[in-house]
């Protein structure tokens, strides 16, 4: 029961990511220092302390630049795409940032009409027969698939990787062969960036995906409760989240081929290339 509906609520996914498969399978063919004291010797250096406090704002100020670049980011213009960064070298979130992203991704409409189309085929089915059928029983069917993937977004990407300082965006690598690239997008699920650059376990989306698990206990009828449903339904998403990240590291790759020029705005802004300064005039001869 718990499997065919997460299979129903990535059936867009699964049909996208074939597509991708296919298309991205044709596109691999081809390969500041600090400043002199002046009158008494032994007084305090307060110079690291002030650049520390001006690098740590300019890497929050960059962050900013780059979230907004990634709020524009939609799946065929319209699914929100919010969590993939094109930069593999990005400025770390900071907590207040990566609050924001998981919000913003998980009270987009979007989040909404997919929970009322789930909600839908859940009550068509009768899965979980506890809710009930009718308006009423449809009311708890659309609640219980929108608290599914807020939790999991809010708890995954923002709440566990705040508190162990892990990145919870995906990073595209966008390059290399193809089966390099898809062992990569695969490992994301359970390794991931930390805050301080290095790479670890992502703790964070596998004790989210659990933790919503757990949460959903809550409402779920008492018939689909337990905690073997519940790391059922975490090991389920986390596994479904592997095929996300192959997802979205190949979906710019078949967005520009089958779409071309008409879904430009998928693809990462690629700075424009710097304009060389025109030559110097030839001094007159005297």
């Amino acid at each position: 029961m718990i499997g065919s509906r997460l299979s129903r609520s990535s059936l867009w996914q699964v049909m996208l990511l074939t597509l991708c498969l296919r298309g991205a399978g044709q596109a691999q063919s081809t390969p500041a220092p600090g400043s002199p004291t002046t009158s008494v010797p032994d007084a305090p250096v307060p110079a690291p302390q002030a650049d520390t406090s001006r690098r740590t704002q300019s890497q929050q100020e960059k962050a900013e630049e780059q979230i907004k670049q990634q709020e524009r980011q939609r799946i065929a213009g319209v699914v929100p795409n919010f969590n993939v960064s094109y930069n593999q070298d990005a400025a770390p979130l900071s907590r207040k940032q990566k609050l924001h992203l998981a919000f913003k991704t998980a009270v987009d409409p979007v989040a909404f009409g997919i929970a009322a189309f789930d909600a839908g085929l859940s009550q068509a089915e009768n899965d979980f027969p506890g809710y009930g059928q009718g308006a009423q029983g449809y009311a708890k069917r659309f609640g219980a698939s929108y608290a599914d993937n807020f939790d999991g977004t809010m708890l995954g990407n923002a709440i566990f990787p705040i508190l162990l300082k892990q990145d919870p965006r995906y990073f595209r690598r966008g390059k290399g062969r193809f089966s390099t690239r898809l062992l990569y997008s695969l490992s994301t699920t359970v390794w991931c960036k930390n805050d301080n650059g290095s790479h670890g376990p992502n703790y964070s989306n596998i004790l989210g995906n659990l933790a919503a698990g757990g949460i959903s206990n809550l409402y779920y009828p008492s018939t689909d409760r337990g905690a073997g449903l519940t790391f059922e339904r975490g090991l389920t998403v986390t596994a479904y989240g592997a095929f996300g990240g192959v997802f979205n590291e190949f979906w710019p790759d078949v967005a520009k081929k089958i779409f071309k020029d008409r879904l430009t705005k998928l693809q990462p802004n690629v700075p424009a290339p710097a304009i060389p300064a025109p030559p110097t005039a030839p001094a007159a001869p005297r």
